[in-house]
């Protein structure tokens, strides 16, 4: 339901076993900012950030915690209508009243809570900014930029290096997962840190010029630190030169949304409290770690749209998976999306919470700012492995895509992937909306990819599919809840990353010896294919497992070429359900006994199980995978037709081999990975991802790797693209991953051809 972080522990997976990560001491700074700037360099710069005694030209304000008091829901909620009422959705606020000899000026149609509706803005673009986590809100994460090409980025060069300081402490050493692509407009990168400190640097030289430190407490970090995004709003009509007339706007992992001047790195005073608005209002019962906010908002129609991560396996009455959205000025709840209360889209009643245990995004929505659509790609109900309590309404949205009117806060459609799912087969990925051809022209399509390895090609406007959907029968005749499974699941006719169903011969080991334990381990566990129902009686294995398939790395589509690029994982998982009388070490985050990184079981509390998970299906003694490689791959695929172009294994074993020893060896297995692909009008597709810690350049035509560099942290995000004057940079901010076990970083890096070359 929740995300875990990374792709689901299912990095734990690394099936090739990463290296132990790297770790420092950890920053203290509080929120400051400093002005500064220094010619672009051909020979890489180290960028370090400016030493804890050093006076910054600009400071920016930090919120106390000892000088702020407790925000009450109504500090944080709009006051109701003098009437009582909001207008009714479709209501045309702007008729002129009755009686009166001339129409007074139109009043602008408001949202369920009264806050005024913005006109379309302007379609956000790739090319020299780097403007949205997906490159733009329609998410395709492709850049029109064609200077560096598959017969020149060989001559690409590190130019500048920059960290940010934000290292794990001792406390929260093995829990970074940073996962963070930053933005590019103007002359300025944003990013934020593991910990979700704001920080802006020079895009050509890796200065940094502010950063705004939310004092994010340890306790607060759920499976991982991770901040994937920040977002940048630029406020219509504002005094260019006001305080927030542009602002970057991000969610914290103790659940504040934040906004600060985009030029200085000051709180937004015009936002909520002080620049901060308290997304725990009513949530109801929760603890550090349970309700957190790990990926980028997304604004539409000037409505800051946000989901949270709820953490997996801990009990069916776990916070509410509610998706607020807040007006990017003021930070006043325009709606809540509530799937357990449909009749009320603001605040709920005095006394009372939003529903508790539904399904919730913890993933970056996309959107279309044109319809006034927002597109919510939901997980599945509390708890994840069991659902003979969920309610018709879960049954009916988990595991879907929502349409939503930002205006409004109504759906308008869904789609659901999977039925009464049992697999924590979230919708991680962050969908992609392009001109979909046909016939007689194109339709406006949205593509959808999923866990479980289909690729759903759905009409924005309505969400009915533009390919079919083959509803075929699946197991039913195994596990504890035969009479809650569905006896069908949706198969995509457009494409899919599936793999054939594994065989005992498909077991492996480094001897023979395991690969003769894995045999054994295959023939006891219960398993018929995909959707194999969860069991208590033995192991049974998913596959894939709940990581993809794909996750939140998310696809690429160049549109000029008509290819789409889907980098995979090919793992499975081997998992067992734990009757409650055996379950006694399972403690759920919110009991006094749990102890975080203890055992791997969910509680699953108010079920009848817990769930014990082998992410990645790994021998105990060895640490490698049971199934043979490839664990992961990349694949080009035919827009028009989903055919596959071509698939490649994603990464080398150098980093990788038997008992966490790195085998050095640059044979291409296809290792484990998590993070996106950036394509680019050059004809590149630029990726990490994997676990062998380089950044790599691929040929779209081909899918032949033309460039590669080693990252000094593990690459488990997604590159983007830029240009400054008419250079061209590719950027990344390695920070590693705990669950992957790479190397752990604080570092961004940028590569740029030689000066000269490269012109636009």
């Amino acid at each position: 339901m929740g995300a875990r972080t990374a792709a689901p522990a299912a990095m734990a997976i690394v099936g090739v076993l990463g290296v132990i990560g790297l770790t420092g001491p950890a920053r203290t700074d509080h929120a400051m900012a400093q002005e500064a700037g220094s010619p672009a360099q051909d020979e890489p710069v180290s960028v370090e950030p400016p030493a804890p005694d050093v006076a910054p030209e600009v400071e920016a304000q930090s919120r106390e915690a000892e000088d702020v008091a407790p925000l009450s829901p109504a500090n944080d909620q709009p006051a109701p209508a003098e009437d009582g009422a909001a207008p009714a959705p479709g209501t045309d606020a702007s008729a002129p009243q009755a009686g009166t000899q001339e129409a007074s000026a139109p009043s602008a149609p408001t949202t369920p809570t009264g806050i005024e509706i913005r006109a379309a803005a302007p379609a956000l673009e790739t090319g020299a900014d780097w403007p949205a986590y997906g490159g733009t809100y329609e998410a395709r994460r492709f850049s029109p930029l064609a200077s560096i090409t598959p017969d020149n980025v060989g001559q690409l060069q590190r130019v500048w290096e920059y960290r940010t300081g934000d290292m794990p402490s001792e406390e929260a050493e093995g829990k970074y997962s940073p996962e963070n692509t930053p933005l590019k407009v103007g002359d300025d990168l944003y990013l934020c840190s593991a910990m979700g400190i704001a920080i802006s640097v020079d895009a050509a030289t890796g200065r940094e010029e502010w950063r705004y430190d939310p004092e994010v407490p340890v306790d607060a970090i759920p499976y991982g630190a991770t901040c994937r995004g920040v977002t940048y709003y630029a406020v219509p009509d504002a005094e260019p030169d006001s305080l927030c007339a542009t602002r970057v706007i991000w969610g914290t992992l103790d659940a504040r949304l934040i906004a600060v001047d985009a030029k200085l790195g000051q709180p937004c005073p015009d936002f909520g409290m002080n620049g901060e608005v308290y997304l725990e209002d009513g949530i109801g019962d929760t603890v550090p770690g349970w309700y957190s906010i790990t990926s980028a908002p997304t604004i539409v129609r000037g409505i800051v749209v946000t989901g949270a991560q709820v953490q997996d396996g801990q009990a069916e009455d776990s916070p509410s998976g509610v998706v607020r959205g807040y007006d990017a000025v003021t930070g006043e709840l325009a709606w809540a999306w509530d799937l357990g209360n449909p009749g009320n889209r603001g605040a709920p009643a005095e006394g009372e919470v939003y529903t508790r245990g539904t399904p919730n995004m913890w993933t970056t929505a996309a959107a279309d700012e044109e319809r006034g659509l927002v597109y919510l790609p939901l997980g599945n109900s509390a708890v994840d492995y069991y659902g003979s309590n969920r309610s018709e309404l879960e049954n009916e949205y988990a595991t879907s895509l929502v349409a939503v009117d930002v205006t409004t806060g109504e759906d308008v459609w869904h789609f659901q992937t999977v039925h009464n799912d049992v697999w924590d087969y979230d919708l991680g990925s962050q969908p992609s909306l392009v001109d979909f051809p046909a016939d007689d022209g194109t339709v406006p399509a949205i593509i959808l990819s999923s866990k479980q390895g289909d690729i759903y090609v759905l009409n924005r406007e309505t969400g009915e599919s533009l390919f079919p959907v083959e509803e075929r029968e699946v197991p039913t005749g195994m596990g504890v809840e035969p009479g809650y499974l569905s006896e069908t699941q949706p198969f995509s006719a457009y494409h899919s990353l599936l793999f054939p169903a594994l065989e005992e011969k498909d077991m492996w080991g480094m001897s023979p010896l395991d690969q003769l334990w894995c045999r054994i381990q295959f023939r006891m566990a219960n398993y018929e294919g995909p959707y194999t129902p969860p069991t208590t009686d033995g192991r049974w294995i998913q596959y894939p497992g709940y990581n993809g398939g794909q996750d939140w790395g998310s696809m690429a589509v160049d549109v000029e070429r008509g290819i789409l690029i889907a980098n995979y994982n090919d793992m499975p998982n081997y998992n067992r359900l734990i009757p409650r009388e055996e379950a006694g070490d399972a403690h759920a985050i919110f009991e006094p006994e749990y102890q975080p990184g203890g055992s791997e079981a969910g509680p699953q509390l108010g079920s009848p199980y817990a769930i014990d998970v082998n992410a990645g299906w790994r021998e105990s003694w060895t640490g490698l995978m049971c199934k043979q490689p490839p664990y992961g791959g990349l694949r080009a695929i035919d827009l028009a037709t989903g055919e596959t172009l071509w698939d490649v294994p994603l990464g080398t074993a150098r980093a990788n081999g038997p008992f966490g020893i790195p085998s050095m060896l640059p044979f291409k297995i296809g290792t484990p990975n998590n993070g996106g692909p950036l394509v680019t009008a050059g004809g590149l597709v630029f990726i990490a991802a994997a676990t062998d810690n380089l950044i790599r350049a691929v040929d779209i035509e081909t899918g032949e790797t033309v460039w590669s560099d080693t990252l000094p942290a593990g690459g488990q995000t997604t590159p983007i693209t830029y240009s400054v004057g008419e250079r061209q940079f590719i950027a990344i901010a390695p920070g590693g991953h705990h669950f992957m076990e790479t190397p752990i970083g604080d570092y961004v890096v940028a590569w740029a051809l030689p000066e000269g070359d490269g012109a636009e």
